[in-house]
């Protein structure tokens, strides 16, 4: 078996350079890597060969200072929101501890901090709960709802914990999003409560600046690999070149 020390010698996959660049990602959206430290580290990441070369890349970030991990068994490590950036969004008074709805509607979105129990009344009215930039007074945080002929939904990042528990009478509770791998260390949404004639939703979203740092992300990396064909074939030419040289010396 290879011994740690050794383990920065190792070569470099696709997964280990993906992984890396998930977490650039985060941090261009988080406001830690101005665009251009962005665009050069993510280049490096996609030229690096082995362990040694992705590791200075992620040294000052969160959840970072060594190589990426190399699963017991030979697996491959789920990706997703470090759990260090997650540690430092948990903890905190809340903001905001219930959303009320009469013939009107509320919402809650952007930078707020979550309670441990947030209550949502609606009666001929509606409400938007927006956690994927929020941060939460507890680790585990249960959202409470009371529908009468009105409704709700709540919008998650992909990666947190979902369970929900409602009752629905001629409504309902939506579980399409329950059940979803969640990254350790992330916290857990219970979804509670009682439904008349109304219904609660819910979805799974990226924010838009993590959406964009993927996009610029995917164009970053489509140029690393038109520049490095353009190199190829500047090598072939060169190549071609010596070899009619050396035939006609």
């Amino acid at each position: 078996m290879t011994s740690d020390e050794h383990l920065p010698e190792l070569r470099a996959s696709d997964a280990d350079r993906d992984r890396v660049a998930a977490v650039l990602r985060d941090a261009l959206a988080e406001g830690r890597l101005a665009m251009d430290e962005f665009e050069e580290r993510l280049e490096e990441t996609y030229r690096a060969k082995t362990y040694a070369q992705l590791e200075p890349l992620t040294r000052d970030l969160p959840a970072a200072g060594g190589p990426p991990a190399v699963p017991a068994g030979g697996g491959t490590a789920p990706a997703g929101r470090p759990a260090a950036g997650w540690a430092g969004r948990i903890g905190g008074e809340a903001t905001s501890r219930r959303g009320i709805a009469v013939m009107s509607g509320f919402e809650r979105k952007g930078r707020w901090t979550v309670p441990r129990r947030f209550t949502m009344f609606s009666f001929w009215g509606g409400g938007e709960l927006d956690l994927r930039e929020a941060d939460f007074e507890a680790a585990e945080v249960e959202i409470r709802c009371i529908m009468i002929m009105g409704g709700a939904n709540v919008t998650l990042p992909p990666d947190i914990a979902l369970e929900v528990r409602g009752i629905g009478v001629m409504g309902g509770f939506d579980h399409s999003h329950t059940g979803v791998p969640h990254t350790p260390g992330t916290p857990r949404v219970t979804i509670t409560g009682f439904a008349l004639w109304g219904g609660v939703g819910t979805s799974r979203k990226k924010t838009k600046a993590a959406r964009r740092a993927e996009a610029e992300a995917a164009r970053e990396q489509r140029r690393v690999a038109r520049e490095e064909r353009r190199l190829a074939r500047e090598e072939r030419r060169l190549a071609r070149e010596e070899q009619r040289r050396k035939r006609l010396e």
